[in-house]
C-alpha cells in the first residue's frame, strides 16, 4: 500500500470539494482549481476527509495512487494558503522593478525584459534583487519561476544571474593565468 496514497486529505471548513467522473473541483478563499484525476482511482469524500483508493495492485494503479492523492492535496493547500517561490538576482546592475502587474528586469542586456504574469499568478518585488511568485496552482508557480530563472541563469564563474532562494551554484575557478609562457 502506498504510504502517501493511503493518507486521508483533510478538507478545511472554508473549502468545498466536488467530484464528478473523477473531475475534482476545489474552491476556497484563494480561488478555484480543477483537475482530471485518473479514471481508475476511487475518490471518496466523507465528513471533511477525502480518500483516494486504488482498484488493484497493478503497477499502473500503484503508481497513480500516491500521485493522485498528492495532486488533490496540493489543490486544497493552494486554495487555502497558496504557494510561493522566491527568486534572487545577483550581479552588478541586475535588478527588477514592478510596473503595474508586470515585472521589468534589467539583466545586462541592451534592452529591458518585461515579464507578464499568467492568470492566477501575482508577482511581488520586496527588494530590487528579490522576486516572489505567488499563486494557488503549485505547478504554475513553479513553471513561472523557472521561466523567470531562464532569463539569466546563474553562471558558475561569478555567480551572476537569477537563482532560487537558497539555491547553491557550484563555482568554478577562473583562468589560472599564463604562468611559464614566454
Amino acid at each position: 500500500m502506498s504510504r502517501i496514497g493511503k493518507l486521508p486529505i483533510t478538507v478545511p471548513a472554508n473549502v468545498t470539494v466536488t467530484i464528478e467522473n473523477n473531475l475534482v473541483t476545489v474552491k476556497g478563499p484563494k480561488g478555484e482549481l480543477t483537475r482530471q484525476i485518473n479514471k481508475d482511482m476511487i475518490l471518496k469524500l466523507e465528513d471533511g476527509h477525502l480518500t483516494v483508493e486504488r482498484p488493484s495492485d497493478d503497477k499502473e494503479h500503484r503508481a497513480m495512487h500516491g500521485l493522485s492523492r498528492t495532486l488533490i492535496n496540493n489543490m486544497v493547500i493552494g486554495v487555502t494558503d497558496g504557494f510561493a517561490k522566491t527568486l534572487e538576482i545577483n550581479g552588478v546592475g541586475y535588478r527588477a522593478a514592478k510596473q503595474g502587474e508586470n515585472i521589468n528586469f534589467t539583466l545586462g542586456f541592451s534592452h529591458p525584459v518585461v515579464k507578464e504574469p499568467p492568470a492566477g499568478i501575482t508577482f511581488e518585488v520586496p527588494a530590487p534583487n528579490k522576486i516572489v511568485v505567488k499563486g494557488a496552482n503549485k505547478e504554475t508557480v513553479g513553471a513561472v519561476a523557472a521561466d523567470i530563472r531562464t532569463l539569466r541563469p546563474p553562471e558558475p564563474y561569478k555567480g551572476k544571474g537569477i537563482r532560487y532562494e537558497g539555491e547553491v551554484v557550484r563555482r568554478k575557478a577562473g583562468k589560472a593565468g599564463a604562468k611559464g609562457k614566454k
